[in-house]
């Protein structure tokens, strides 16, 4: 098990490259089970959830290598449609690969996913979508199991718009018999990347980054190579960074077009931002303004940046309010601040930050990706030394992170440790 040790008291100085995006890596990946052959993933993140996703391909049959940010995929030997437990319980975007394997082979057996420990997050959008394609869906001892000779097209109306869902269901009616119409799609830009990558396929697909995507399916498609998006949440994590600490820094390698949202409320909070084609430089403020936020489906405030907002508005003087729409469970990572000398209370689905208050060093840890992230931020600015324990978490999602912090000026380390 390892940890990070961070010290506080540097502020962020100096430019970073931005990774690709784990979550559109993670919907890339399970597409290329729609079409025998070879593939090549440019800007790959190295990170825990890629690895995962490789064994469970894998495990099927498929040849996974990942070197200097290019992942090679081999389809070509696919042995079984069955994704095991053990390499599902480890993440829930295992579900991904759920439609395609249904859509091109007609059969799929797929473990109930798992991940981080918050929700809930049910997969039923997924499998009644793939009923109203003709999927023979049922539950047994664990698995879904899914069945059909050849999906049929139709209209799907998603009760929420779902990232996961939403892949699954387009990926499976790129080989469906006739039209699909997805309404109440998600918007995010993972999904419009995974879309193109299908329509890069000879899938025919149109309406991306709209709330309605409409499908011709086709026969056959064919393996192609892509290059993944930058990681949104990755630059926006590091962006609240740099203002936390009073830093300038310039992220290379973005896509601001995909952080409108944010960038406007880090304007709010008295952050200076030159935006460029691929390039944001944040020059933070001698003090923080508190920003209240709510989180929203894409174009609105993400909610893989809400413990990272909170960690920032505890530098902000004044009182400012996180409301939590998409996932109202999703605080794990608050008694975890407080014990840094964070002032920050839950009242339901709403936090209330009384920041300005000087941070102390402390053993911390969380049980997700974000709200590991989150303790990071906060150790940049705590007096003394901040243990973050149970990182694995952090690992499934950023590549590298403490070498791109000390990079910028950060004293972090990662230690092994005996500790839970």
């Amino acid at each position: 098990m390892d940890k990070f040790i961070v010290r506080g008291g540097n502020r962020l100085r100096g430019s970073i490259q931005i990774s690709g995006a784990k979550n559109a890596t993670l919907e890339l990946m399970p597409a290329a089970l729609l079409a025998p052959g070879t593939y090549s993933l440019r800007n790959t993140p190295n990170i825990r959830d890629v690895w995962t996703m490789s064994r469970l391909l894998g495990s099927m049959g498929i040849h996974a290598e990942l070197n200097d940010g290019e992942l090679f995929l081999d389809t070509r030997n696919l042995t079984s449609q069955e994704a095991p437990y053990e390499h599902v319980k480890k993440m829930r975007a295992s579900i991904h690969v759920l439609g395609p394997l249904v859509a091109r082979y007609g059969y799929a057996k797929v473990s109930l996913p798992g991940g981080c420990a918050w929700g809930p997050r049910p997969i039923d959008l997924h499998l009644k979508g793939l009923e109203r394609l003709g999927a023979e869906i049922e539950l047994d001892s664990g698995y879904i199991i899914a069945r059909a000779e050849r999906l049929k097209g139709t209209t799907i109306t998603l009760d929420v718009s779902s990232v996961g869902a939403t892949f699954n269901l387009m990926a499976a009616a790129t080989l469906a018999e006739g039209k699909t119409i997805i309404v109440n799609a998600a918007m995010e830009p993972e999904v419009t990347a995974a879309g193109r990558f299908l329509q890069k396929m000879g899938a025919e697909i149109e309406g991306l980054g709209t709330s309605g995507i409409t499908i011709c399916g086709v026969t056959d498609l064919m393996p192609s190579d892509e290059t993944t998006i930058p990681d949104r949440i990755e630059t926006a994590t590091l962006l609240a960074g740099v203002a936390m600490t009073g830093g300038e820094v310039t992220l290379q390698g973005t896509n601001p077009y995909h952080l409108s949202f944010i960038i406007e409320r880090l304007e709010e909070a008295g952050c200076e931002l030159d935006v460029n084609t691929n390039e944001i430089v944040l020059r933070a403020p001698d003090q923080l303004k508190p920003v209240s936020i709510t989180t929203a489906i894409y174009p609105g405030f993400p909610t893989d940046m809400q413990a990272q907002w909170t960690a920032m508005m505890a530098c902000a003087k004044g009182v400012s309010t996180i409301t939590e729409k998409i996932y109202t469970d999703r605080f794990s990572h608050v008694p975890e601040l407080a014990r840094l000398g964070c002032d920050v209370e839950v009242h339901e689905n709403r936090v209330i930050i009384k920041g300005g208050k000087s941070l102390k060093g402390a053993t911390v840890m969380s049980t997700d990706l974000r709200g590991s992230v989150a303790m990071v931020l906060a150790g940049l600015i705590a007096e003394g030394e901040t243990d973050v324990l149970r990182i694995y978490h952090l690992d499934r999602g950023y590549e590298r992170l403490e070498d791109k912090l000390r990079s910028l000026g950060a004293d972090i380390v990662r230690e092994k440790t005996e500790e839970f």
